[in-house]
């Protein structure tokens, strides 16, 4: 406990020296700023349950629930009668032209989200859906359909009829948390959890315009993590994300949540500890720690494990409500990013109901790695009043962005070495429920942060469902 707690010391230390931040902000470039330009309804009536203290239309670990490519932005939702929808529109459009998918959310599980992906490889639109440790539905577009999109019609002609495999590859029965990413070669992957909470493997799919291949599982749920309060011989790796950068590199930050809530030194908090890192320069094959050491490999005996060095880039016990699946981003020099959350020390060593101490005392921490290497940590001084999850991106001079819950969205210059951070919009008057879905892919193509959230309802009441959209420093 001693060392965990020196050394996160060190970390939060270690921000009061701008220089060391970032490297490459110059003089000349301008802070953070946001100017609302306008708000577009996709839904009035959009379903509306709260399990998990979330929503299934705006999980913050959707990926993707809202994505831009090609001059136009997608979006994917539950309507009120549980029909998954693909919406589009053009950029500065106001319009979305919707379409059924042909599946409808079985259960009243938020987990149950839609993420999008795009192949590339063949302008083929990916959906895959409703699922929460069991079966999964799976939809792709015709080829061409997101090269040409001004041109071919949007239709359910267009989609492919519901599948409970990837074209006849089934990959597990306890599958949850789909993640597209787009590689630099144009092909998709799918980023999923295979088995449950507090004990499963991460695993990886591979889409390359003719068929999906099972790459395998990554990460180990074995192994023994051992706090002042108890062991704990199973777990899984929750990700913060996973994202290539400019240069190719896969990226990922996690947290563990382990099996046993012996580690915890109460019942009433969550097992989650310690924000790790991986990476991988082969397309996910292998997976280095920070240092290089390679500790895993895709579909290998060997896999990243609890018990591996190096991983860990800020250390925390089971003891203080860590969030699990935040954020990260990648600057323009392709360094790592992340949000995470957690109730800090000063308001006790011993967190005993989860939502509500992260509601009253949760804050969020920005961590980075610099130019130099080392890592970084600053406190984001933004109560979250929420026991939710905060999202983040990075501007075009690397200014860093982070979007609480309810839709507030606080900034920080990369000049400053992230050290200045303060609210830019207070999220007044959207009355949004909690999490926002960010469209990640959108601010590097037009300069626009652009995010979708759901407004306040109660009981099952169907609310609606929007897209808000600022423009970021030109």
């Amino acid at each position: 406990m001693h060392r965990r707690t020196l050394l996160a010391a060190a970390l939060a230390g270690a921000v009061v020296t701008p220089a060391l931040a970032s490297g490459t902000a110059r003089a000349a470039d301008p802070g953070p700023s946001v100017t609302r330009t306008g708000t577009t309804t996709l839904d009035g009536q959009a379903v509306f349950f709260v399990s998990y203290d979330g929503l299934v239309n705006n999980n913050a670990f959707q990926k993707n629930g809202l994505l831009t490519y090609k001059g136009y932005q997608y979006a994917v939702w539950y309507t009120a009668d549980r029909n998954a929808v693909v919406g589009r529109r053009a950029l500065g459009s106001s319009t979305w032209s919707t379409v059924k998918v042909g599946h409808t959310l079985r259960y009243n599980d938020s987990h149950n989200v839609i993420s999008m992906g795009v192949s590339k490889v063949d302008g083929r639109l990916h959906l895959n859906m409703d699922s929460h440790s069991d079966g999964f539905t799976y939809v792709k577009s015709v080829a061409g359909l997101m090269d040409n999109p001004g041109g071919l019609s949007w239709t359910a002609a267009r989609f492919g009829a519901p599948q409970s495999t990837l074209d006849g590859l089934a990959l597990t029965s306890q599958f949850t948390y789909p993640q597209f990413v787009s590689t630099p070669d144009g092909k998709l992957q799918l980023s999923y959890r295979v088995a449950v909470s507090g004990n499963g493997r991460n695993a990886l799919a591979e889409y390359d315009g003719t068929q999906w291949t099972n790459l395998g599982e990554w990460s180990s749920s074995t192994g023994t993590y051992s706090s002042e309060h108890g062991s704990s011989t199973a777990r899984n790796m929750y990700l913060h994300g996973i994202d290539y950068d400019r240069n190719g590199r896969l990226h990922s930050f996690f947290t563990w949540r382990e099996q046993n809530g012996a580690v915890m030194c109460n019942g009433g908090g969550i097992s989650n500890h310690d924000t790790g890192y991986v990476y991988s320069d082969d397309r996910g094959r292998t997976w280095r720690n920070n240092a290089g050491t390679v500790v895993g490999t895709t579909g290998g005996s060997d896999k990243v494990s609890v018990n591996d060095t190096g991983l860990v880039v800020d250390p925390l016990n089971a003891d203080h409500s860590l969030m699990n699946q935040e954020s990260q981003f990648t600057d323009s020099a392709g360094r790592p990013h992340a949000i995470i959350s957690y109730v800090p020390g000063r308001f006790g060593q011993c967190t005993t109901n989860y939502v509500a101490n992260r509601t009253a005392n949760g804050r969020a921490f920005h961590v980075r790695r610099n130019a130099s290497g080392t890592w970084q940590k600053t406190e984001i001084p933004v109560p979250l009043n929420s026991s939710q999850r905060t999202k983040l991106i990075l501007d075009k001079y690397d200014n860093a962005y982070a979007v609480f819950p309810f839709g507030r969205i606080a900034g920080a210059s990369a000049a400053s070495g992230y050290t200045d951070w303060r609210i830019l919009f207070d999220g007044n008057g959207l009355n949004a429920f909690g999490e926002v879905v960010i469209d990640e892919t959108r601010v590097a193509q037009d300069g626009v942060l652009s995010f979708m959230y759901q407004e306040k309802s109660s009981g099952t009441t169907p609310s609606a469902l929007h897209v808000i959209d600022f423009r970021l420093p030109a």
